[in-house]
């Protein structure tokens, strides 16, 4: 370790697969060590979307400290360099209270926005442009979005994930709005903290079964009528319900598919993320994978000197 880094703030990040068992890692390790989490998930920012985001329980809330959970509404936007700001402001109040960050969660891009300080142009929304992509994603499909970001861009083909619309709509609305390359705006700046990435990497059968049985679950737990009353309140088209579950449960409750059909299709959209969640994360090779959760004790003492 250079000697920049060993006098940075000391944070940890426990990311993985969904379904992998972060949270419930991160919780013991911030009783553990007197921290306090960050949500680095995209889906948890926003208030009501809550079954299928897999939030935090009231206990757990009750229990660690949890930031940068529900503040924003469905229909409000919200970048990944509002995350980062968001994201350094709360590392630096935990830091205040002398509590360890610990932030939690399987957006890659927004860890990776504030561990390597990526500088992230501050562009605003254009809700005709958006209007525009979007009618074009409806017609054309995902795939044309795609082609089109890769020519006018096509470094970005290692960087945005071709199956996430919003990610691929957000790269287009800035390269067209800055007539320049989304890849080359997003450059690495000086580290700010020293950070112990660990990675939750379990059998995929194994991932696979957890992610079925979540599912199920989430149906008990009331999917379906959360997602009937937050369609009291916004329009279907929101791109926030794109996210796995809502999108599904949206087609079952307009009489497009089935119930189980909509079950599958969550299981399979679940179980697809989860694999490019691991191929985003391979690349790092920084992290420290651990199979068994328990390891993640020993090495959070080594790197606190504890």
């Amino acid at each position: 370790m250079s000697k920049n880094m060993s006098i940075l703030p000391k944070i940890i990040v426990i990311l993985g697969p969904t379904a992998s068992g972060k949270s419930t890692l991160a919780i013991k390790l911030a009783k553990k060590f007197k921290g306090e989490i960050i949500s680095a998930d995209s889906r948890q920012i926003y208030r009501e979307i809550n079954i299928g985001t897999a939030k935090p329980t009231k206990a757990e809330l009750k229990l660690i400290p949890h930031h940068l959970i529900d503040i924003k509404n469905p229909n409000q936007s919200y970048t990944t360099s509002q995350y980062k700001r968001d994201c350094f402001k709360a590392i630096k109040k935990i830091l205040r209270k002398n509590k360890l960050p610990i932030i939690c969660g399987g957006t890659g891009l927004y860890i990776k926005a504030v561990i390597d300080n990526l500088e992230i142009p501050e562009v605003k929304p254009n809700p005709k442009l958006r209007q525009k992509l979007e009618k074009e994603l409806k017609v054309k499909g995902l795939d044309f979005l795609y082609q089109k970001l890769i020519k006018l861009d096509p470094e970005a083909v290692y960087i945005i994930d071709r199956h996430n619309p919003r990610r691929v709509i957000r790269a287009l609305e800035i390269t067209l709005q800055t007539k320049k390359p989304f890849s080359a705006q997003r450059i690495q700046g000086e580290k700010m903290f020293n950070a112990l990435k660990i990675g939750i990497n379990g059998p995929s059968e194994k991932l696979k079964e957890k992610i079925e049985k979540r599912v199920d679950q989430m149906i008990k737990d009331g999917l379906i009528e959360e997602v009937q009353n937050l369609l009291k309140k916004y329009p279907a088209e929101l791109s926030v319900f794109d996210a796995i579950g809502y999108r599904e449960i949206i087609n079952y409750l307009q009489v497009k598919i089935s119930l189980p059909e909509a079950l599958n299709e969550i299981k399979k959209n679940t179980w697809h993320y989860a694999k490019r969640q691991m191929t985003w994360f391979k690349k790092d090779k920084e992290i420290t994978w651990i199979s068994n959760p328990q390891k993640a004790f020993a090495i959070c003492r080594d790197f606190l000197c504890l």
